[in-house]
């Protein structure tokens, strides 16, 4: 599992968790107008959002915040499961209906996490493959984001406030990039929901930890209604 970062003096953590945790607050409302792989409806916003996070994993430009896992559903939490399907070891499937993504080990096993997924009539199933693969990525609209909201700002820089959140795997089909993402999400509490615009988002550690472990070229099969395929 991933370590949080050591703080050995009490105060001083206190201190940086306080700091961490108002700047993440901050950014969670700076997002709020925007719509692309990310929405966040009223019933789902959280009284307390600071208290999802318990510490920072040390990354660059910016640290990874940690959440307190014990507050999802225990399926939703990053695990070692078994695996005897027919997919071909470091296969990413996603299940947009038990809200899971597992990437085929060759052991018998698959690493599975629990993901956000696109609302009714925005989500995505088929083939596709990683085309490219982004730290903490800069976030664009689509043309139909736009047409929907001229006002959308047209380009936003990675960072904690951004809705991609710390890494982003881009799909693609052939050399077309189809606009689907697998990617972080400041807002973990949208775990296991059906939410977002289409992307599949993963906790920002989760992402992390299945960024390093794909190459470009990784397939990517999206089931939806218990099929790839219509």
């Amino acid at each position: 599992m991933t370590e949080l970062m050591t703080v050995t003096r009490p105060l001083a953590w206190t201190r940086i968790r306080r700091i961490l945790l108002s700047r993440l607050v901050l950014a969670l409302v700076a997002i709020a107008p925007l719509a692309a792989c990310q929405t966040r409806p009223a019933q789902l916003a959280q009284d307390d959002d600071a208290a999802w996070y318990i510490g920072a994993k040390p990354d660059k430009p910016f640290d990874i915040p940690l959440v307190d896992t014990g507050r999802l559903d225990p399926k939703y939490r990053r695990q070692q499961v078994s695996y005897n399907g027919p997919e071909q070891p470091g296969t990413i499937l996603v299940d947009i209906d038990k809200r899971q993504l597992m990437l085929v080990q060759a052991d018998g096993t698959a690493m599975q996490y629990g993901v956000g997924v696109g609302k009714a009539g925005f989500s995505w199933k088929g083939e596709a493959r990683v085309g490219r693969k982004g730290v903490w990525p800069d976030w664009s609209p689509t043309a139909t984001m736009v047409s929907l909201n001229p006002d959308l700002p047209r380009t936003r820089k990675g960072g904690l406030d951004n809705p991609l959140g710390a890494r982003a795997l881009y799909l693609y089909q052939g050399n077309r990039d189809i606009l689907f993402r697998i990617h972080g999400t400041n807002e973990p509490w949208s775990i296991g929901e059906q939410m977002s615009s289409g992307c599949v988002r993963m906790l920002n550690e989760d992402i992390a930890d299945l960024y390093e472990r794909v190459p470009v070229g990784t397939r990517v099969l999206v089931k939806r209604s218990g099929k790839y395929r219509a």
